[in-house]
């Protein structure tokens, strides 16, 4: 029970949301084609459940090859910046300007170079997703008290024990806190890219699902891609709790 005890506030939270959303609409009578109930919007997902699941595996798919991407080069860059001063000072301005950039308006211009299909949707999940990993693992190393790396140096400890045992435990929390927030940009990153130009997908499901005023499965696939991003968050927050667990003591 003391488990599952920090999953009752969110549940209850999520709850209450869908039941003052139903309440809402049935009380003041909102017509479902401006906003449906959840349960129409739910039973709707079921209703289309083998055409949904196609466009949802391809939604998945894409997010998490965009994600992994965003993981490896950022991870890569993340650490040169924050290792490395000179590296800091150069490139954390490009870095600016290039998040500064709306990634919806790369989406023609990837089209372009790549045509209609799931790699501009993977690559607008990568670019959106990328900045978050870049910053929090940079700041991670970047912030680290020398007071350790040079008490491990005076015991004759080498580069990599000093960076194995100090900067990458230090670095991992801003990691994980990466990781949380760019997985959920990731799917916003696929699902602009499939709403733009894309033949299938969440986004594409939307589209057809609009044009032929099937109101409830546009909300459908909205909660459906919620869905998806809340598991992962979760997923990764298990993961961060088993190896930082040490970071996040004093909050009781």
């Amino acid at each position: 029970m003391s488990r599952l005890r920090p999953l009752v506030p969110p549940t209850l939270a999520i709850l209450g949301f869908f039941v003052i959303w139903e309440l809402a609409c049935r009380i003041f009578r909102i017509p479902p084609f401006i906003l449906p109930t959840p349960s129409a919007s739910i039973a709707s997902v079921f209703q289309f459940a083998p055409a949904v699941a196609g466009h949802a595996a391809q939604t998945l798919t894409t997010t998490l090859i965009g994600f992994a991407l965003s993981v490896v080069l950022g991870v890569a860059l993340g650490a040169l910046v924050g290792l490395n001063r000179t590296a800091y000072q150069a490139l954390y301005p490009l870095l600016i300007g290039f998040n500064a950039v709306p990634k919806a308006a790369l989406v023609p211009v990837l089209v372009i170079w790549f045509g209609v299909g799931p790699v501009p949707a993977v690559l607008t999940a990568f670019l959106i997703s990328f900045f978050p990993v870049v910053v929090n693992v940079a700041t991670g190393l970047a912030t680290v008290e020398p007071e350790p790396r040079e008490l491990l140096r005076a015991l004759g400890a080498t580069p990599w024990e000093v960076f194995s045992k100090v900067s990458l435990p230090r670095a991992l929390p801003y990691f994980f806190a990466s990781l949380k927030v760019a997985v959920t940009l990731a799917f916003v990153g696929s699902i602009i890219s499939e709403l733009a130009a894309s033949n299938k997908g969440i986004g594409v499901m939307m589209n057809q699902a609009a044009s032929s005023f099937q109101v409830p499965l546009v909300f459908g696939g909205v909660l459906l891609v919620s869905a998806m991003g809340v598991v992962l968050y979760a997923i990764f927050a298990l993961i961060e709790s088993r190896l930082t667990g040490w970071a996040y003591r004093g909050q009781g």
